[in-house]
């Protein structure tokens, strides 16, 4: 298809990656408050999967899927006042819509890329910095001096939240599976690193911590980590679960978290935030602290649009380390 057609990956049926297919979309003008973004960066996640087998019944069918992409701003809608034709912006919205080559967004969720960070960072780690924000500064803010039990710590939001724990302070204890993902762990800030494949992490984590335990644990492993998580925590500790990679969390009792006073919480950044300002001044924050250096991301993976299909498998293979995004042809 020609670069100026529109055109999307439109999902007709939930399945394997083989129903991700390319085909032209019909694209008004932008209406009044809307913006045409031409996207040149389209983040692809975990949710993304989820949605595609319909595991996550959340995308209506026939729909776009994708949650977060970057680009230039080519048309404004009526009463657009705050931004600019040509003007670099990212978004980030449940209501999808990013595989595709250009897109209608309501203006108040296009956020301002500052110069000092690319539209495939933005693509790519919006999602991901966000979260790590909120768990590391909201969640549980962490203070110099805490110690954290950061599992996943080679993934793309353990990496972030292993780099807000080092700025911040904080004695960082990472998870991984491989060698090769303890080295990413370090580099991003864990202070310990458990190759939990290898040894127990409660026993290592009491032993690191002499037995008081971590002031939180950051965990988005959920089923095969979670009781354990849980065990690691300290006095008066915090159980932060965003995400279940290896299954659901099974029902337990509510009083397994009494013996050391300990709290649990199950966060999203999507409900925590969804004031477009909010989000927009959250945003802020972070392309500050990527221009800043205070976060960084390794240049994404890259693929076509088109190859949307073959992302997703790259993004099932458990040695992959870099996060991925597709470009519009």
């Amino acid at each position: 298809m020609p670069a100026s057609t529109p055109h999307a990956i439109v999902l007709r049926e939930f399945g394997d990656p083989a129903v991700l297919r390319a085909e032209p979309i019909a694209l008004a003008p932008p209406g009044p408050g809307e913006v045409r973004v031409r996207h040149t960066a389209i983040g692809v996640n975990f949710h993304d999967v989820y949605v595609r087998s319909g595991l996550y019944k959340t995308l209506a069918l026939p729909g776009i899927p994708g949650l977060e992409a970057a680009g230039v701003i080519e048309a404004l809608g009526e009463g657009v006042t705050d931004l600019q034709v040509g003007q670099r912006v990212a978004w980030l919205t449940r209501a999808y819509g990013g595989y595709a080559s250009h897109r209608n967004l309501p203006a108040e969720l296009a956020l301002p890329l500052p110069d000092g960070v690319s539209e495939r960072t933005a693509a790519s780690s919006l999602l991901k910095a966000l979260t790590a924000y909120d768990l590391t500064h909201q969640v549980h803010a962490l203070r110099a001096g805490d110690w954290v039990l950061n599992h996943a710590s080679a993934g793309g939001v353990g990496q972030l939240v292993a780099q807000y724990g080092r700025h911040l302070g904080a004695t960082v204890i990472g998870t991984v599976g491989s060698a090769a993902k303890a080295e990413i762990a370090r580099a991003c800030g864990c202070d310990h690193v458990i190759l939990y494949r290898d040894e127990d992490f409660v026993a290592r984590v009491q032993a690191l911590t002499a037995g008081r335990g971590v002031d939180v644990a950051y965990d988005a492993v959920g089923q095969t980590t979670f009781m354990g998580s849980l065990a690691s925590l300290a006095q008066r500790g915090h159980l932060v679960n965003y995400g279940q990679s290896s299954g659901p969390v099974p029902p337990f009792e509510v009083s397994a978290l009494m013996p050391k006073s300990v709290s649990l919480t199950r966060p999203s950044v999507f409900s925590a935030y969804r004031n477009p300002a909010e989000l927009r001044t959250l945003a802020t924050r972070v392309f500050a602290d990527f221009a800043a250096g205070v976060l960084r991301a390794d240049a994404p993976q890259t693929f076509a649009l088109a190859e949307a299909g073959r992302a997703h498998e790259a993004l099932a293979s458990r040695d992959r380390t870099q996060a991925l995004v597709l470009i519009p042809d």
